[in-house]
């Protein structure tokens, strides 16, 4: 993995292909909750058991930024062993234990998104270095000096890579019943909860069936 230590273009949009590689496991009957019309930033995309694709089987993806043209998110909960103070020393500092890159997913897996959570709600200059997300969650422009934003950043998440539908895509996943999309909260971002713990504990948080799959796992054989 070599990260850059930069944000992507907030205007670049994911490419096309089969980026979430959906693989649904037959004669399990789909569960959907939400539509696209739910999808924007700051929602969570919850991986329901019948997505067995390994790279998103039991996934949580935090949404960043949707349109008509894509969808972009991270992975939340996937710690890597690389560690941000020797590849970003400068804003180790400001990291959330374990302090180390999330695998975000596996688009650009060279790119580097950072997300923090804000203390103040205050307008922010166009040049802070914060571009907001939803509510206090805002992506950080790894190119800013972080003793800047020190006193505005309440920790902070650096994530390799990131998920990405083109145009079409997601639409067809969630009618497939392969994603639930709820709501996020800033916590979700900085949480050390990890793997089956994270999907568990955000499904906990939810209603009715939702919260029934909080005791399943990701793989529908297994329960």
């Amino acid at each position: 993995m070599n990260p850059v230590p930069s944000s992507p273009d907030p205007e670049r949009r994911p490419t096309a292909g089969k980026a979430a590689g959906r693989s649904r496991r037959t004669g399990v009957p789909a569960l959907s909750v939400g539509s696209l019309d739910d999808v924007r930033p700051g929602c969570l995309l919850v991986a329901l058991p019948t997505l067995t694709d390994p790279t998103f089987a039991g996934a949580v993806v935090y949404v960043l930024d949707h349109s008509d043209t894509g969808t972009i998110g991270v992975v939340l909960g996937r710690p890597s062993e690389v560690r941000i103070g020797d590849v970003l020393p400068g804003w180790s500092e400001l990291a959330v234990e374990p302090g180390v890159f999330h695998v975000g997913g596996p688009c650009e897996a060279d790119t580097a998104l950072c997300l923090a959570t804000r203390r103040g709600s205050e307008p922010l200059p166009a040049d802070s270095g914060l571009r907001v997300v939803a509510g206090a969650v805002h992506l950080v422009d790894l190119d800013s000096d972080p003793a800047e934003l020190d006193g505005e950043i309440g920790g902070l998440r650096v994530f390799a890579g990131y998920a990405g539908w083109s145009a079409g895509q997601l639409a067809g996943e969630l009618a497939e019943g392969a994603w639930a999309c709820v709501t996020g909260i800033p916590a979700d971002v900085l949480t050390g909860a990890s793997g089956p713990e994270l999907w568990r504990s955000v499904l906990r948080r939810q209603s009715g069936r939702l919260a029934v799959l909080s005791t399943a796992t990701a793989d529908p054989s297994a329960n």
